[in-house]
């Protein structure tokens, strides 16, 4: 059977591109699965700085599990528990859990504001509560508007199986990227010229990849924003434990406390994966302030619910209050000691990053390696780091960003002394890409003296210049 027969017998969805594996993105984590940098196995291989995970406070984490064994079915001391966890559980989720992730979220938000374990939606990882929350709100063709630059796989998560389009309204480094309403309003405006129906505003605060918080001036023109169009408005905060300096997070259910308006269009998406480093937990959380999200939502998470083994044993670990303030307040300085060590090794090298305080990375600035100002010339730019610096570290391309030069380096998913192989690296191709700019330019220099010097010599002494009545050689005498 011939290979078109055979994508015949697939559906669509299955022979579109829409999962993104094409992207550099993904491109990056393929060469350091292919050749992984080991310190003493591989210590040439690619040191992997396009994952954004946070394994900053793993020894805390193992210490709470090693005094709390009950906590895990999986023991001596917690066995007695194990009948009643593996068997069946509804798609509600245990309410102890439900009620830990409840505090954890008004915990990292100062208890400014508290949640209600009963709007709680489980799904698969961020990814999974991402796509949970498009089926409930969108239908294929509607559209959201996302500024740029923004997470690749929001492609993936947002739109591959639900048929929904994402608009990117731009921001640059004018103003360090931030938001503005015109430009939210010229891209709402256009997407009704062409007939779009957009559905809502989707944000990630903190931001991925910028590493900045979102001020509560705009939170409140964003929400404006959205009751005024009757919208929907998705807030990402999926790295609001992240924040490592001044100013600090605020969460847009804060912000609407103050605020008249429609809460029904108001939407969290939440994790374990970036605050605590649990990736692998999958757990993602959807909290609606709207009873049909809530309701649609709670049975669509049967097709991805978090395990009852990882709800019983996070229970116990989110609901110890003095051990989650310890952790807490650790990991935001550990965060920020090592934000640091990494921009300040690359300010060694002129290397700079866009001002920051949240996230597990850096905006880094590359503008000036680049031979033109091109996504073309970004991308050489890229190979070379990949291929010959054996760093993978994501173009902003890839991102959507508009101005080519920019990429993301994630530093929390390491080690100090494998920070300081990458900051090597970086700074040894980042010193010959210099000499070489210098060479370049003083050779491009000498070259125009050269020319410049010919031509004097040539009117001074060409026999025409010489003979010639009009010479100034010839008018002196």
């Amino acid at each position: 059977m011939g290979l078109g027969n055979k994508s015949q017998l697939l559906s669509k969805i299955a022979t579109s591109d829409g999962h993104g594996e094409n992207s550099p993105y993904f491109d990056g984590w393929k060469a350091y699965d292919r050749n992984p940098f080991h310190p003493t196995k591989n210590p040439q291989g690619v040191i992997q700085m396009g994952l954004a995970e946070n394994q900053l406070c793993f020894d805390l984490i193992e210490e709470w599990i090693r005094n709390n064994p009950k906590a895990s079915i999986c023991t001596p001391e917690g066995l007695n528990q194990f009948r009643d966890v593996a068997i069946f559980q509804d798609y509600h989720g245990l309410p102890e859990f439900r009620n830990a992730v409840a505090n954890l979220m008004s915990r990292v938000r100062g208890g400014r504001v508290t949640f209600d374990p009963d709007r709680i939606l489980m799904s698969g990882g961020a990814t999974g509560a991402n796509e949970l929350i498009m089926f409930c709100l969108a239908d294929p063709g509607d559209a959201f508007l996302v500024p740029s630059p923004y997470y690749p796989a929001f492609n993936r998560d947002l739109c591959w199986r639900t048929g929904v389009r994402i608009i990117p309204f731009h921001t640059d480094s004018s103003n360090n990227f931030k938001i503005t309403e015109e430009a939210l309003e010229a891209a709402y405006n256009k997407a009704q010229e062409e007939n779009i129906n957009v559905k809502g505003l989707i944000i990630t605060n903190p931001s991925n990849p910028l590493g900045t918080t979102v001020d509560r001036e705009t939170l409140k023109s964003l929400v404006s924003f959205i009751n005024e169009k009757s919208i929907h408005l998705v807030c990402d905060e999926i790295y609001s434990a992240t924040v490592f300096r001044t100013p600090g997070f605020v969460s847009v259910a804060e912000v609407i406390q103050d605020m008249d308006c429609n809460r029904d269009l108001i939407h969290i998406i939440y994790s374990l994966s970036k605050d605590m480093g649990f990736p692998g937990f999958r757990v993602g959380i959807v909290y609606s302030f709207n009873d049909g999200v809530v309701s649609c939502g709670r049975k669509m998470s049967s097709f991805g619910l978090v395990s009852s083994q990882t709800q019983h044993l996070l229970a116990a670990f989110l609901s110890d209050d003095k051990f989650m303030e310890r952790y807490l307040v650790e990991s935001s300085r550990r965060l920020g000691k090592r934000f640091d060590m990494f921009t300040k090794g690359l300010e060694k090298v002129g290397i700079t990053c866009l001002p920051s305080n949240a996230g597990l990375f850096c905006w880094m600035d590359l503008r000036s390696l680049l031979k033109e100002k091109t996504f073309e010339a970004e991308m050489l730019l890229w190979r070379v780091i990949i291929n010959d610096v054996k760093l993978n570290v994501s173009p902003g391309s890839s991102f959507h960003c508009v101005e080519p030069g920019w990429f993301r380096v994630c530093f929390a998913n390491m080690d100090d002394e494998t920070v300081e192989i990458a900051l090597k690296r970086i700074r040894e191709f980042a010193g010959k890409e210099t000499e070489k700019k210098v060479k370049v330019k003083r050779w491009k220099s000498n070259l125009r003296l050269s020319f410049s010097s010919r031509r004097f010599d040539e009117t001074v002494m060409s026999p025409h210049s010489i003979m010639s009545p009009h010479s100034p050689l010839v008018r002196a005498t």
